[in-house]
């Protein structure tokens, strides 16, 4: 059996639903910072061996202790692969410049940072590249990153591999609070960190266009980022709008997207999203921009609705065909839940990122004997123990 550490500092929902399946397919240790453990609670899987190491913030100079104990983490495991989960994280890419690492798998979630994303670490746009060269195997999850580091970074064909970003639904049914509540059949919501590329400028717009033909639309804006109130510089219509402009508890999401027939995604750029995993796993319907990676996630009349980005007129009409549809609501809820046991489930997805770690045994099993050819006809048939003393 493969031994594996899989090691990550953020996206931890997407961490902990691949940790639980991996574990039925090889021998697994998780690592991550101590403040990660909070997310990761009663969640995973009891096989699953987990190891914490203090991390401080950012631009504190004892990050430099804290990659040494990371590196002593992993040497004491010697895994056969590490996987990690991108990081923004200068002090890792530095580490993983500086020291030699056992064969290395990358998930990278996103190539670029985000149109107006200033929360991203000071640098790590530059430093984050060494995993990308680092790294004997890439995954992402949509073929447009891939055409991206292909073309703009020159990396290998060979070593990109796509594998979807499995749903999220499961995991916040597990988290949701006890008093589950009923959908309300004219909720949309807006889920996630607010910034200018999420576009919720445009759903605001379309908001009027919709409550014309249906005036018991509601939505609820849920996320810190932006101030919220820069969009409603005359006050709202408490009725109409519900805002949640700050951190959501976990244990809350659930029922975000429990009661809301719709989550409206109306993006001006997107690589992925975790928001449309989640909502597809909370039978939730979704409505998003036709840009970037959302083209290939969202399937377009089944499973959900793509529109033009920064359209508002056609994303209100969008919304209103899919509200005003009982019938329509079903078959795209029922393909949607259908989705999620096929390419969005998490035991294919393990099974597939199993492929991609022989994959990169089999690179650096080819590696190792390339250089003990080179290594035989410098010496010939030198006593082994010469050879790699003098290596």
């Amino acid at each position: 059996m493969i031994k594996v550490a899989l090691l990550h500092f953020c996206f931890e929902d997407y961490t902990i639903e691949l940790a639980n399946s991996l574990v039925k397919y090889v021998d697994l240790t998780l690592i991550h910072p101590e403040k990660v453990s909070y997310f990761c609670s009663n969640v995973l899987d009891s096989s699953i061996r987990v190891i914490s190491f203090k991390k401080p913030r950012i631009r504190d100079p004892r990050n430099l202790l804290s990659m040494v104990a990371m590196m002593n983490i992993i040497k004491d495991i010697q895994p056969d692969v590490l996987h990690v989960q991108e990081t923004n994280d200068p002090w890792y890419d530095w580490t993983l410049l500086l020291n030699k690492m056992p064969p290395l798998v990358t998930t990278i979630h996103d190539v670029f940072r985000h149109p107006g994303d200033n929360i991203t670490a000071f640098g790590s746009e530059y430093t984050r590249r060494i995993g990308f060269y680092r790294s004997q195997q890439l995954i992402v999850h949509t073929h447009q990153l891939k055409n991206i580091l292909i073309e703009q970074f020159r990396i290998s064909q060979e070593q990109v591999n796509v594998l979807p970003h499995g749903e999220l639904g499961s995991l916040y049914r597990r988290r949701v609070s006890q008093n589950i509540q009923a959908r309300e059949p004219y909720t949309l919501l807006f889920f996630g960190r607010i910034l200018p590329y999420k576009g919720l400028k445009y759903l605001l717009e379309a908001m009027p266009l919709i409550a014309e033909c249906i005036p018991e639309v509601k939505l609820i804006i849920a996320g810190r980022g932006e101030s919220v109130r820069q969009y409603f510089p005359n006050g709202y219509d408490e009725n109409r709008y519900e805002i949640i402009n700050d951190f959501i508890p976990i244990e809350e999401v659930g029922n975000l997207f429990q009661r809301s027939t719709v989550t409206v995604l109306p993006y001006i750029e997107a690589s992925q999203s975790g928001v449309a995993a989640l909502s597809y796993g909370m039978g939730t319907l979704v409505v998003a921009s036709e840009v970037g990676g959302l083209s290939e996630i969202v399937q377009h009349k089944k499973d959900g609705l793509l529109v033009p980005p920064c359209d508002a007129r056609t994303l209100a009409d969008a919304i209103i065909c899919l509200l005003s549809d009982r019938s329509l609501q079903q078959r795209m809820q029922t393909a949607a839940l259908a989705r999620c046991q096929q390419d969005l489930n998490w035991s294919n997805i393990a099974a597939q990122t199993v492929e991609v770690y022989q994959k990169t045994l089999k690179e650096a099993g080819g590696r190792r004997q390339e250089a003990g050819g080179r290594r035989h006809k410098i010496y010939g048939d030198s006593n082994p123990n010469q050879i790699v003393s003098a290596v």
